[in-house]
């Protein structure tokens, strides 16, 4: 297969960690051409999604001592080729929030690929319709209480009912802007404004989940079905157990409660073509479904011993048999 990946600048990615590159390491040991690209890279031609591509040679990872250890170099580029993406097999889009202009526009574009000729992960218009905060509000059964406004007296209102909330921006990632509300802080009106942009921008308050000190668990689901999971823990300097914030990580399994919550979201992820998704679940409740570059592989594959990207890849490769 023929697979291309849209992707940050490469030299900005961390092999040891990104879940792009273990894809990509996945599809190159397997026997697969690897070609990336960027957001900003992309073209319509002629009513078809064009890309400057460059085919990519990785040097995998090795474990050492419990440690991914990489290459340096641990990738080389070819010439860049301009050339349709339905000339692909396959089409993995990974940048990084934030979901902003450039990133809508991104999808916009990818809407001109075939999908009878060429595979799109994720879905552009399903990217586009699952905000990764908002898009769990459908789930009733499987979120905590949860508001989204801009209004500054409506949040006060709910943050004295519950005593304690979690601030979240709609469109950041890696835990980026979140915070604690408590009724009774002085400092509440300034927080909401800030947040909020004077009251011009909607952000999401949820109740605060007490469980959140015992770790915030990210489960890896591929068509609906979860795969593995991981739980991250707080630094102990910061409420936020993201990585990105300096949070730790630990083995955890998939419970019955879990289970549930993955059975209740699969046949609307399947439905809006959001194939590779992480959800994040705290205290048995679903608090984000994350679409756009879901990571967490490296880490599971190290504590576990599995080698998840490989069974993605080898996913893809009966989904496009079939389809032939």
């Amino acid at each position: 297969m023929k697979l291309a990946f849209i992707i940050d600048p490469i030299h900005q990615l961390d092999p040891c960690h990104d879940t792009s590159v273990a894809l990509m390491e996945a599809a190159q040991i397997l026997g697969h051409e690897v070609w990336v690209t960027q957001a900003n890279l992309l073209s319509v031609v002629e009513s078809k999604a064009w890309a400057v591509l460059q085919q990519v040679e990785l040097v995998p990872v090795e474990l050492v001592e419990g440690r991914w250890v990489a290459a340096n170099p641990w990738y080389n580029l070819s010439e860049r080729f301009f050339a349709p993406l339905e000339t692909m097999d396959a089409v993995f889009m990974r940048t990084d929030p934030p979901v902003n202009d450039s990133y809508l526009y991104a999808t916009y574009i990818l809407d001109y690929i075939d999908q009878n000729k060429t595979l799109v992960i994720n879905s552009p218009s399903g990217i586009r319709g699952a905000n990764e905060k908002m898009y769990a509000l459908q789930f009733t059964k499987a979120i905590p209480e949860t508001i989204v406004s801009a209004d500054k007296q409506f949040i006060r209102q709910f943050v004295e009912a519950k005593g304690t909330a979690v601030l979240k921006p709609l469109g950041n990632k890696a835990g980026e802007g979140i915070l604690i509300l408590q009724s009774g802080d002085r400092n509440f009106n300034s927080i909401i404004e800030l947040s909020t942009l004077q009251g011009k921008v909607p952000v999401m308050v949820q109740t605060y989940l007490p469980q959140a000190k015992e770790g915030d668990k990210r489960i890896i689901l591929l068509n609906g079905e979860p795969i593995a999971a991981l739980n991250r823990l707080s630094s102990g300097t910061d409420f936020r157990n993201n990585m990105a914030t300096g949070g730790t990580v630990a083995q955890t399994e998939i419970t019955p409660r879990e289970h549930e919550i993955c059975t209740q979201i699969a046949e609307r992820l399947r439905q809006d073509g959001l194939i590779f998704v992480g959800i994040d679940v705290i205290g048995g409740y679903l608090t984000e479904v994350n679409v756009t570059s879901p990571t967490g592989i490296r880490e599971i594959d190290r504590l576990d011993g599995t080698r998840l990207a490989h069974q993605v890849i080898q996913w893809i490769e009966q989904i496009l048999q079939i389809k032939k």
